[in-house]
């Protein structure tokens, strides 16, 4: 059986914030645990480091567990794109017994601002992920890699909190942090290649229509911040992240960040994410480090074509990540 639906994807007009530029990476060792067992705390407090929750979309109805989820795919046709000069989006969603595939052009769907000194070009992304994800026994650490670790229901690559190596004096730093994104959490990377680091629930990012608002390699939804309480969604919280602040991430992210639960209320796994009260596992968008995902809770898949390279250095062949892999090394 195979069930698809074409998406042509647009943008609406906005205005950016002005930001520096760079690249991007992943950096140094996450050690983490997703527990399948963990129990979602039922108080419906918000931090108050947050941003105000986002509403929860009319049509907030989820797909079960391997059913193919094409309602949460945004059908956005009125909307404009990147600009006159840029391609339309263009995402197309299938469905196999077993797997949820995803092609996308990699275009946004919103008026884009050259941030870095990249240019913005057409890609060719192909994501293939599990329709019945399941919890690994161990989750895997992010940190040494570099390109995708999910993508967006608009069909743009979700890459990790670090970013690359150039400049010097943001090396690995936290992309966020350094003010180096728009406002949908995006820039281009050498390749001219859209992708995000974070993602806000903001209409004009197209990320409103449902609140799952990508997938990770897993197969595991992302979520925005906001997630259900019991099985029929009648109570509510805002969902935080547990990575505190203890060093400064201009560089080397993962160096600056912490985690730690105690004393928080409807806080995240190291991962980024919970297990939901149908008893199935979900990453959160959240305003603070990791912004998406903090490691695999599942096993990624292995991807092919451009879902599979790493990310090329800023500037071509120039400044390579340092010894140890694909990002900085433990010491950096």
């Amino acid at each position: 059986m195979k069930i698809s639906r074409h998406i042509a994807l647009g943008a609406v007009a906005f205005t950016l914030m002005a930001c520096s530029s760079s690249s991007d990476a992943d950096d140094s060792t996450v050690t983490s645990l997703a527990e399948s067992g963990e129990e979602t705390t039922t108080t419906a407090e918000v931090a108050s480091t947050e941003a105000p929750a986002p509403d929860v979309p009319a049509n907030s109805a989820l797909p079960a567990l391997g059913e193919c989820p094409t309602a949460v795919f945004p059908d956005l046709t009125a909307v404009i794109g990147a600009g006159e000069e840029y391609a339309m989006p263009e995402v197309l969603v299938e469905c196999t017994d077993t797997e949820l595939v995803v092609t996308s052009n990699g275009m946004p769907s919103y008026t884009y601002e050259p941030l870095t000194p990249n240019g913005l070009n057409e890609q060719a992304w192909v994501w293939r992920v599990p329709l019945k994800p399941t919890v690994a026994a161990s989750t895997t650490s992010i940190a040494d890699v570099l390109g995708t670790l999910g993508f967006t229901t608009t069909g743009l690559p979700i890459y990790g909190p670090t970013e690359g190596p150039v400049p010097t004096d943001q090396a690995f730093g936290d992309p966020v942090y350094n003010g180096i994104l728009d406002t949908c959490g995006g820039h281009t990377g050498y390749a001219a290649d859209y992708h995000n680091h974070a993602l806000y629930s903001d209409v004009y990012c197209n990320l409103t229509s449902s609140v799952i608002v990508g997938y990770a390699l897993d197969g595991f939804p992302i979520y925005n911040s906001v997630g259900c309480l019991d099985v029929d969604c009648t109570d509510t919280a805002q969902f935080i992240s547990g990575y505190d602040m203890t060093g400064d991430p201009t560089s080397y992210s993962w160096k600056a960040y912490t985690y730690n639960s105690t004393g928080k209320t409807n806080v995240l796994d190291e991962c980024n994410g919970r297990i939901g009260p149908d008893g199935t596992y979900r990453y959160h968008v959240t305003d603070a480090f990791p912004y998406i995902i903090g490691c695999f809770a599942g096993t990624s898949t292995t991807q092919t074509g451009n879902a599979a390279a790493d990310m090329p250095p800023m500037g071509g062949g120039g400044n390579p990540p340092p010894p140890g892999g694909n990002g900085p090394p433990p010491n950096g």
